[in-house]
């Protein structure tokens, strides 16, 4: 099992941006699948961008050409690189990593966007 902890998020103007990472306990080299996801008051937490061991990315439509999601192995640490961020961004943002049947949760890190 592998230890995620976020960090990076924070209040923020519309129009700023925030870069968030995910420190794991072990390599993440052979991790099958590892996301950023998010979570709303009220609302259903929803994959925000997903990266597989292959590079293959994929987006919710919502922040498509804002955000960019990226793995650095030699830090075994994932990213999530957001600009043009508008008050609907604000939520709970988690990392997720999945391999070998398992999933491992990150604590979370606030995002908030506000004037």
């Amino acid at each position: 099992q592998v230890q995620l902890v976020e960090s990076g998020g924070g209040l923020v103007q519309p129009g700023g941006s925030l870069r968030l990472s995910c420190a794991a306990s072990r390599s993440i080299f052979g991790i099958n699948f590892m996301g950023w996801y998010r979570q709303a008051p009220g609302k259903e937490r929803e994959l925000v961008a997903g990266i597989t061991s292959f590079g293959i990315t994929n987006y919710a439509d919502s922040v498509k050409g804002r955000f960019t999601i990226s793995r650095d192995n030699a830090k075994n640490t994932l990213y999530l690189q957001m600009n043009s961020l508008k008050p609907e961004d604000t939520a709970v943002y988690y990392c997720k990593t999945r391999s070998q049947g398992s999933d491992n949760w990150g604590q979370g890190t606030q995002v908030t966007v506000s004037s």
